[in-house]
């Protein structure tokens, strides 16, 4: 990637952070791009050189967020580690992220509401790949006789389920930091799996 290409990217993350946060505190359908250009002193047209319109930098952070949720479990898939550890390291991850990037996984747990046609399609084709990655991890632990045999997908979705309902509750002022947190709730989550 080019010098110029970086400084894209850093400045498209930049407007996708801010508008995030207006849309969080304001709600979708009242957030304009004026909104957003003002936050970050930029007048409309430059946010709109970056982005078609409010829909389309919706969509662009709906899509890399799954894009970088994907690329973290596959780096620890493609770890020369125990099952166990890569069930543990996954969960952690997970949830990390879910944390860090919250105010745009809170846009993404029901995407009909905000995208249709080929967008939509887009999301869902992410999301898929991510399951099938936790399915493959699962199938795998499975087969080496470490994790309880399982209906991967019911146990796929009971994990994934409670993992990101965590942006639901969560609290930075809660007794445990984000480290602690995903910590704790990966180790119950995995005892699912795990053979006693």
């Amino acid at each position: 990637m080019s010098l110029r290409e970086r400084k894209t990217q850093k400045k498209k993350e930049e407007i996708v952070h801010s508008a995030l946060s207006i849309i969080a505190e304001k709600g979708y359908h009242a957030t304009t791009m004026e909104d957003i250009a003002s936050n970050l002193l930029m007048t409309k047209g430059s946010v709109y050189y970056y982005f078609e319109n409010k829909q389309d930098l919706l969509y662009q952070s709906q899509k890399s967020l799954l894009e970088q949720s994907i690329s973290n479990v596959q780096l620890v898939m493609n770890e020369d580690l125990p099952i166990i550890e890569k069930l543990n390291k996954t969960l952690y991850v997970h949830i990390d992220y879910l944390i860090t990037e919250r105010t745009g996984f809170e846009m993404s747990l029901s995407p009909d509401h905000f995208f249709e046609g080929e967008q939509l399609e887009n999301i869902i084709y992410l999301r898929d790949k991510y399951s099938s990655i936790i399915d493959l991890l699962i199938m795998t632990g499975i087969e080496e006789g470490q994790f309880n045999k399982v209906d991967v997908s019911i146990v796929r979705n009971i994990i994934l389920g409670a993992m990101n309902y965590v942006i639901e509750w969560y609290s930075p002022q809660g007794s445990m930091n984000k480290e602690e947190l995903a910590k704790s709730i990966s180790g119950y989550l995995k005892l699912i799996l795990l053979k006693s």
